[in-house]
C-alpha cells in the first residue's frame, strides 16, 4: 500500500508534466502558424505591387503568391492567410494591384478575382495536404513525386480557372451591368484570354517552388 501511494504523486507529477508540454507545444504551434500566415500574407501584398498593365486588368504576380502560400500552408493556413490580405485591404490598407484598397478595388473592374482567389487557395491547398496520400500507391520514387507533382500543378489551374470565373462574373454583372451573349464574349477576351498564357508560367513556378520548399515548412 505505502508503494502505491508514494508511486501516486509521480504518477500525477509525470501527467501534469505531460499537459503542461502539451499545452506549450500548442502555444509554440499557434505561433508558428501565425508567422507563416503573416508572412505569406506580406508575400502576397508585395507580389500584387507587381504589375504590367493590360487593357482594364493589369497581369500580378498575385497567383503566384497564392498558389505558393495554399501549396506549402495548406488549404487552412493558406485560406486563412489570403482572408487576412483581403481583410488588409477592408480596413484601408492598400493592399491590391495600383495599391488599392478594398473600397477602391470593389469600383474596379479586377474585383471579382480577389474572390476568387480564396477559392484558388481552398482548392491547392486541399490537394497539398493530400499529396503523401494520393502517391502512396506507387512503387518508385520517380512515379510518387510525378504524381503529387501533377496533383498539385492541376488544383493550381483548376484554382485560378475559378478565380477566372468569378472575375469574368464581376466584369459581366457589376463592372459592364449586364451577361448577354455577347457581354460574355467581350469579358472573356478582356478577363481571360489575354492571362491565360502569364497565369500557366506562374501557376508552373508556384508548383515548382512549393514541391522544393514544402519540406521545409512545418
Amino acid at each position: 500500500m505505502a508503494e502505491e501511494e508514494e508511486h501516486k504523486p509521480l504518477d500525477e507529477n509525470g501527467q501534469l508534466e505531460k499537459a503542461q508540454s502539451k499545452k506549450k507545444g500548442k502555444g509554440r504551434r499557434a505561433l508558428l502558424d501565425l508567422c507563416y500566415i503573416a508572412i505569406c500574407a506580406a508575400v502576397i501584398t508585395v507580389c500584387s505591387y507587381i504589375s504590367v498593365p493590360v487593357g482594364d486588368i493589369p497581369v500580378t504576380l498575385q497567383t503566384l503568391a497564392i498558389c505558393l502560400t495554399a501549396g506549402l500552408l495548406g488549404w487552412k493556413r493558406g485560406t486563412l492567410c489570403v482572408l487576412v490580405y483581403i481583410l488588409m485591404g477592408i480596413i484601408g490598407i492598400p493592399v491590391f494591384a495600383n495599391f488599392k484598397n478594398f473600397y477602391a478595388l470593389i469600383a474596379s473592374p479586377s474585383a471579382g478575382y480577389v474572390v476568387g482567389f480564396i477559392f484558388t487557395a481552398l482548392l491547392t491547398g486541399f490537394a497539398s495536404d493530400n499529396l503523401k496520400r494520393l502517391g502512396g500507391r506507387a512503387k518508385r520514387k520517380g512515379a510518387v513525386w510525378a504524381i503529387q507533382f501533377s496533383v498539385l500543378l492541376l488544383a493550381m489551374i483548376i484554382g485560378v480557372l475559378v478565380c477566372y470565373f468569378f472575375g469574368t462574373l464581376w466584369y459581366m454583372l457589376i463592372y459592364k451591368g449586364s451577361a448577354t451573349t455577347d457581354n460574355l464574349q467581350f469579358a472573356l477576351t478582356w478577363c481571360v484570354y489575354p492571362y491565360i498564357l502569364p497565369d500557366l508560367v506562374k501557376v508552373v513556378l508556384a508548383a515548382v517552388l512549393a514541391d522544393r520548399l514544402k519540406r521545409f515548412v512545418k
